[in-house]
């Protein structure tokens, strides 16, 4: 039987798992929130210490370097493990094999590193369990969350990147979601980030007014826009989705094609956002009364 781990929950700490540029440990620290963040790449993990170095010297932030991937137990974690560092996108780097071939399906070139392993139970145990836990680590966001099975308490809200290529992937994230305890989800697409507007007030500690940059994943909590959904709702929305993948995504049947270049844009057009863009799957945890 596992055995059930405790730790202390704390309400202003948020959990950044893939800082790429700090662009969202930014707004958080901006807004009030303690944050720890991870970063495989030690060129990114280089720049975040010396972008937020003022910040980590008050304590406000602890900068975590290397790649989080699961470690079975009973098992000896390995010290290193490869990074697949994308040369043409750097938020692309990852462990996972799969998402290599796919980026270089998508024409990016990589080189291959050698870089820490991080067990994320290890830091839940030490820095505590955070308000929010935004996952961003291109492949092994289930990892995270998994980890979360070991202990009593949960993020109250949590985002991961949703699986856009295998449907039966994404059921299976959204059944790990609900194991967790988490019963009202989101379906945010990124492609519009940098247009979210802060609602003021702000439900997330205080308002600071922010303008979200390229490459940031946005607003969070109860300060997201639209309503939660069951999980019936958000699995028929992913539903739609994926059909938008299936015809117009990285392997889309009529992404090459005159014919359906000119149905993109006009659905683009009609809805008023990039089809299919990639979306982050926000998740409420039952125990949050709001």
């Amino acid at each position: 039987m596992r055995q059930v781990k405790h730790a202390i929950k704390h309400e202003d700490l948020v959990y950044d798992v893939g800082m790429h540029n700090g662009e969202d440990t930014d707004y958080y620290l901006k807004k009030g929130f303690s944050v720890v963040g991870f970063e495989a790449d030690p060129n990114l993990a280089t720049h975040c210490r010396s972008r937020f170095s003022n910040e980590i010297e008050k304590g406000k932030l602890t900068v975590v370097e290397g790649a989080i991937v699961e470690v079975p137990t009973g098992e000896t974690k390995p010290k290193t493990i490869k990074f697949y560092r994308n040369k043409n996108q750097s938020v692309w780097g990852t462990v996972a094999g799969d998402w290599v071939q796919r980026n270089k399906f998508l024409g990016t070139s990589i080189e291959i590193i050698e870089v820490p392993v991080v067990d994320f139970s290890e830091y839940l145990e030490k820095c505590g369990i955070p308000h929010y836990l935004k996952i961003d680590i291109e492949g092994m966001d289930v990892v995270c969350l998994r980890a979360l099975i070991q202990f009593e308490q949960k993020p109250d809200y949590v985002s991961i990147e949703s699986e856009k290529v295998s449907f039966d992937k994404l059921v299976k994230e959204l059944n790990l979601l609900t194991q967790l305890g988490y019963t009202r989800f989101k379906a945010i697409q990124q492609s519009g980030i940098s247009h979210q507007i802060e609602p003021n007030p702000s439900k997330e500690q205080s308002y600071v007014g922010y303008h979200f940059q390229k490459g940031s994943s946005g607003l969070f909590g109860e300060d997201l826009p639209y309503r939660w959904k069951g999980y019936k709702q958000i699995l028929n929305e992913y539903k739609v989705i994926f059909l938008q993948y299936k015809l117009f995504g990285d392997y889309g049947k009529l992404k090459e094609y005159f014919v359906g270049k000119v149905l993109r844009k006009v659905l683009s057009m009609l809805l008023r956002r990039p089809i299919p863009g990639w979306y982050d799957t926000h998740a409420k945890h039952s125990s949050v009364v709001s």
